[in-house]
This record gives structure tokens, sequence and C-alpha cells, in this order.
């Protein structure tokens, strides 16, 4: 993709509404926009963004055995009275009423909905275990919406669903969710840390929330380092593995974790070692719960068990905030100059830079480059404007991008260009054949 056609509105100036980072960092690297308060445009830089985590999301998804169903942004009241929770819910909730007065609501969560699908469609216990998601748009009429995306009225979500003939299915999907989320957020570069958590307006009496860890974070965190060290994505998780899957939940759970609210410093002194305690910041990204039958129950989400018997299915529920992660993750990853993108979810690999674009062996030389890495599978952002270095420096250090490649006159006439890490600064010279085996790897 070309700079110069591409439509990506940085601006030089901190608008005055950002108070966070990832607010500032958003509107600043052209993200995303505010349409109203607490509702955003996605912009193409922000929109790639999103869409990478999103896929992260859906494999590791897909990977644990849910499967992907699509539920609609409006949902009927009578579906949240035959619940409960239509008038406990709340003024977060949007209530709509048709041309026909029918009462409708754009959904802040999703159970309702699922277990009536489910209850229309499943009868028998030997069409269990079943785990249903989607990723869809939410609305909560936050009273003060603010910092972003971060805490916005509209956002994008993944929420799942599992169905189960009884509460020790129940809790292997719930192992198996737990564990998928530790592996999604460990792809995404990130630290998570799981809490258990107060299950709030969803119900039951088992939940967690995932913490990262970002120094601006809106939380205080007490934790004992094991949890950051153990490698996730090197453990040779296999969601079949009922065992293990089990065996990594109840290792993590067994370790201190509390944020400022539940921490004691007491228990903490007690329970994990001086040489372990870790004290930072983070941001929660997920939840996820197991209320057993609270909406099986009231919606007639009922199988015929072994014995003939029928039974209200034991559920859960398991929610990640999708576009909640894109501030989260810059949370965790920007410096003075700006974002500092984890490979995996970076909107593209590298910038490629051409520093005299009316130097015409110059461009000739980014054009061939643009080309090769385009045909490599490398995502890049060529950067063909004819505008001063210092401002295209300054522009590809604010939207992150992990690599910068960098081509003018007197490198190429020595051979060479030069190829800098975002994250460590680090800048080599290199020969391009060798700076594209770089990338390219």
């Amino acid at each position: 993709m070309r700079l110069s056609q591409f439509f990506m509105p940085t601006l030089k100036e901190t608008p005055a509404e950002a108070q966070i980072a990832s607010h500032r960092l958003m509107l600043r690297a052209g993200m995303v926009r505010q349409a109203s308060a607490g509702i955003y445009s996605w912009l193409p830089l922000g929109f790639r963004v999103l869409k990478k985590i999103e896929q992260i999301v859906r494999e590791e998804q897909d990977a644990a055995g849910a499967q992907e169903i699509l539920m609609p942004t409006i949902q009927s009241a009578d579906l949240w009275r035959k619940s409960g929770r239509y008038d406990d819910y709340g003024k977060e909730m949007l209530r709509i009423t048709d041309r026909h007065e029918r009462e409708m609501l754009f959904g802040p969560t999703n159970e309702e909905l699922i277990t009536d699908i489910f209850a229309q469609s499943v009868k028998s216990y030997k069409d269990l275990p079943k785990n249903l998601y989607h990723i869809q748009w939410k609305f909560r009429d936050e009273v003060r919406p603010r910092f972003g995306v971060m805490r916005g009225r509209e956002f994008y979500m993944k929420d799942a669903y599992s169905f189960d003939i009884d509460m020790a299915a129940g809790r292997v999907a719930y192992n198996k969710m737990f564990v998928a989320y530790l592996k999604t957020y460990a792809r995404m570069g990130l630290k998570a840390i799981p809490m258990e958590a107060d299950t709030g307006p969803i119900g039951g009496n088992l939940s967690h929330e995932f913490i990262i860890l970002a120094d601006t974070g809106e939380s205080q965190v007490f934790c004992d380092r094991e949890i950051l060290d153990f490698d996730v994505l090197g453990s040779g998780i296999d969601y079949a593995d009922d065992v293990k899957v089990a065996g990594i939940v109840d290792h993590f759970t067994s370790l201190y974790a509390r944020t400022d609210e539940k921490h004691d410093a007491a228990a903490f002194a007690a329970k994990v070692p001086e040489a372990r305690r870790y004290e930072g910041r983070g941001i929660e990204v997920g939840h996820i719960f197991f209320f057993g039958t609270k909406y099986s129950e009231p919606l007639g989400a009922v199988v015929a068990g072994p014995d003939g018997t029928n039974v209200p299915v034991q559920m859960g529920s398991y929610g990640i905030g999708v576009s909640r992660l894109v501030g989260g993750i810059i949370e965790a990853s920007h410096d003075e100059n700006g974002i500092i993108w984890p490979e995996a979810v970076a909107p593209f690999k590298v910038g490629l830079i051409n520093l005299k674009a009316s130097d015409a062996k110059t461009t000739a030389a980014c054009d061939q480059i643009h080309g090769k890495l385009r045909n490599a599978g490398v995502e890049v952002l060529h950067d063909d404007r004819d505008e001063r270095a210092g401002q295209k420096f300054a522009e590809m250090d604010l939207i992150g991008l992990p690599w910068q490649l960098i081509v003018g006159p007197r490198g190429l006439e020595n051979g060479v260009v030069e190829l800098k890490n975002r994250a460590s600064g680090e800048r080599q010279e290199l020969s391009v054949d060798a700076a594209l085996t770089r990338l390219a790897g």
C-alpha cells in the first residue's frame, strides 16, 4: 500500500478530549474518529488492527471447539423479560420501540438470544456439548464514556456460550475457554493474568477476568511472578486433553493474583516469596462466567438426559473485548514517540521510507522493494510521498509498525539500506537482498 493513496489522517497536536495514551495515539495516528460520545468510526489503519485481533481470537475459539455464528444487534425485550433481566439491567441498556410498538433493545450481551436459539434446536444430551460464539457490535449506554475505545458505548466483542449436560462437563468447557484466553493474549504479545471476579449482571458463581499488564492501566495488580513466567505458547496445549487443560487452569488459579480492590498485603506476603512478588498496573480485556441454569431454566433450554428425564443445560459465557484490546495493546506497548505494535497485530509489518521521492533511482529502488515485499506476502506501507524525511520518520514512529526500511540515494550508492526495529530502536545497514530476507522470514 502506498501512503500517498492510503487514508491516514494523522494529527500533529493531541486533541483536548484525549486523556490516556491509547486515546491520544489512536486519534493522532488516524486510526479512529469520534462520531458521537463513546462511538467511533474505524479508519483504515485502525480497522486493520481490529481485524488482526479478531482473527487471532477467532482462531483460538475454533481450535478450542467453539463454532462461529452471527446474532443480530437488535433483540426482543420479551426474551429479556423471561430471564428477568430486562428491568434489572438498568439504564446502560438502550431500549427501542419499533414502528409497530414492539419493544426492542440494542444488545449489551447475548445470553438470552443464544439460549433461545439453543432451546429451539437441541433436545437430547447426545447433541452435547456445544459452544457457540460470535463477534459482534454491542452497546452499553455508559454514563460517562471516556478513554476512547477503552470505555466506549459501542464496542466490538467476542462472546461465546457453552451448553453441557452437567456441572462436570460444564467445568471442562470453562477450562478450555480459560486456556484459550491465555493463549489468545500470548499470541498478541501480551502478559495476561487471570483473576477471580464478581459475576455482576451476568450471574453465576464462577468467574474470572483477564488483566493485561500496562504501566498506564486502570487497576493496581499484585501477583505471583510464576503467572508471568509461564510459557503458554510453549506449553504444548492440546484442547482435546481435558486433564492437561485442567492442570493449567489449576496452576494459574492456585497462584496469588489480585487487584487493589481485593488485595490483602498480609496474605500476599504469606503466600508469595518476596522474590516472586510482582506489583504493577493492568487493564481488563476479557471475562468468563459459569452460571449453570440461570438462563436455561427460565428460557426452556432443556434436553433429555441418558435416563430420558428432561434437565436444564449447564451454561457458561465468555467475552473478549476485541475493540477494547486495540486500546489495551497500545497502553501496554508505546513510548513518547508513538505506538509500538506487536508484529501479530500490526496493521503492516514494515514501513518502507523513500528518503528522496524526487530522485529517480531512489524511487525506482523503492518501487522494486515494494513489489518484492508484496510478492513475498509481507504487508508493507510504502511512504512514497514527497515530504521531508523528518516528517516521514516521525509519522512512522507514531503509527508504530514493527519495522522501518529506509532507502536513500547515499545508501544506495554504497549498496545498502537501513533497517530499523521500532521496539528496540536498533538500526542496521544491510544489502537490499539481506533486508528482504530478514523481513520475509
